[in-house]
């Protein structure tokens, strides 16, 4: 079982930059794919980005690819979703997921989800 804890959320003005983390306890999550995905009110959840577990490869939803930046830290438990420019429209709840089978792209089925951090953004 992985719990995840994302950090990092608030109230930020359009154009300003914030940095999510996504902290993974109960076992060793060097293995999983983490993604990071969105949700903003009356809207379905969004992809964003998601990382294998080398860190190496890294996948992005067009909408966010030249904004956002996902990285990890294995020896920290921790995947990062650097978000920069941010807009007004980018205002949602962010989770992070883990996917134990080590999969890349916007089609992986996520085993673990935390409970989300709210980002809101003003113009």
């Amino acid at each position: 079982q992985v719990q995840l804890v994302e950090s990092g959320g608030g109230l930020v003005q359009a154009g300003y930059s914030l940095r999510l983390s996504c902290t993974a306890s109960g076992r060793s999550f060097s293995g999983y794919t983490m993604g990071w995905f969105r949700q903003a009110p009356t809207k379905g959840r969004e992809f964003l980005a998601n990382i294998h577990w080398s860190g190496e490869l890294t996948y992005y939803e067009d909408s966010v690819k030249d904004r956002f930046t996902i990285s990890r830290d294995n020896a920290k438990n921790t995947v990062y979703l650097q978000m920069n420019s941010l807009k007004p429209e980018d205002t949602a709840i962010y989770y992070c997921a883990a996917d134990k089978d080590g999969g890349l792209g916007s089609r992986v089925v996520y085993d673990y989800w935390g409970q989300g951090t709210q980002v809101t953004v003003s113009s």
